[in-house]
């Protein structure tokens, strides 16, 4: 078989974050869950949809664990490992934790795939490890119908500087860290539609690890963050609005984009998912008459290792951003606010 004819996106259904189960329906499937048992070092379980797990283990150290994996959202082996990691890092940082180990998650349609594509893939995830000197100390596989990588990863954090996604105050600023629109050009790869420029803005976004996070997590004023992935910025903001029992508003001008994203979808390209998404909660939304369907497409947009969304006091937006920008995440900017009111998002 000729490794360089090797589609990878052609073997699986749905791709990165694009994969994930729709919010209504994960809702629907978890509601039965029995309670979980009561342990107060537990700081960070299943009731708030939270990025990651943290469990304190004294007083001054908590450990946090996540995982994440996803099918190919391109069709470089290597590239797609980058990928996958960096997503699965990010929910370490999105509480404010730094990582320390890894173990890898890999599912491999072993009749398909050479050996080598799957070492490549295997390879780009550790590279991603290496560039934040942890290691990936074992993991798991299977033999799969599709192909299927990610990483569980563990971090640690002092209790003090937990951020979670339930923790805003009305009158906070929200700060977006990378732009939208993962998700479309993700599309138009599967489609044959996206050009090596495309392509640049694609990977440069998915393998930007989002380690800032751990740094904004020990500023004063910064309330709340949480990691757009695959319910859009519509679906992770109402996740915050919940928790927190505050509503929402965006403006879109402020939001940031992937150029070659936004040519794309104001030409008609939009995702599956985009539309599940909105089905799931779009009735907690309200959009400006103003609005076009591609502007409402982006909102909704799945994110594969998307930016942080910071929630932070009014004094403290110069401050967040100068550190966002600093850190080399040059789009980050204020989108929008929190205010007293039922948990809903309004968008201008």
């Amino acid at each position: 078989m000729d490794n360089i004819s090797i589609k990878l996106t052609s073997f699986s259904h749905g791709g990165g974050c694009g994969c994930k189960i729709a919010p209504a329906v994960l809702s629907e499937m978890l509601a039965r869950l029995p309670l979980q048992l009561a342990d107060p070092a537990l700081l960070v379980g299943t009731e708030s949809g939270d990025d990651a797990a943290v469990y304190q283990i004294n007083e001054n150290l908590a450990v946090v664990a996540t995982t994440d994996f996803f099918m190919p959202i391109v069709d470089d082996p290597f590239d797609f490992g980058r990928i996958a990691a960096t997503n699965a890092i990010s929910d370490i940082y999105a509480v404010g934790a730094s990582p320390f180990m890894a173990l890898a998650v890999v599912g491999m349609p072993l009749d398909k795939l050479p050996i080598d594509v799957i070492q490549n893939i295997l390879a780009g995830g550790a590279s991603t490890c290496e560039t934040i000197g942890i290691p990936i100390a074992g993991g798991h596989s299977i033999d799969a119908p599709e192909p299927m990588y990610g990483l569980v990863v563990l971090g640690l954090v002092e209790p003090e500087h937990i951020k979670r996604n339930n923790s805003a105050q009305a009158g906070d600023v929200l700060i977006l860290g990378k732009p939208l629109g993962v998700g479309i050009l993700s599309a138009a790869l599967q489609k044959g539609a996206l050009d090596e420029a495309g392509y640049g803005e694609m990977l440069a976004v998915t393998t930007q690890l989002n380690a800032v996070g751990a740094d904004l997590a020990k500023l004063d004023g910064v309330n709340a963050m949480t990691d757009i992935t695959g319910f859009g910025l519509l679906g992770h903001l109402l996740e915050i609005c919940r928790g927190s029992e505050l509503a929402a508003s965006l403006e879109f001008s402020q939001i940031p984009l992937l150029p070659s994203a936004l040519k794309l979808v104001q030409d008609g390209l939009n995702t599956g998912a985009a539309g599940r998404n909105w089905s799931s909660y779009g009735h907690e939304v309200a959009l400006s008459g103003d609005l076009m369907t591609w502007q409402k497409n982006l909102l909704c947009d799945p994110q594969t290792s998307g930016g942080l969304l910071v929630t932070c006091a009014p004094s403290q937006t110069e401050k967040v951003l100068s550190l966002f920008h600093e850190s080399g995440f040059t789009a980050a900017a204020a989108v929008g606010a929190l205010t007293e009111g039922a948990a809903e998002v309004s968008v201008q």
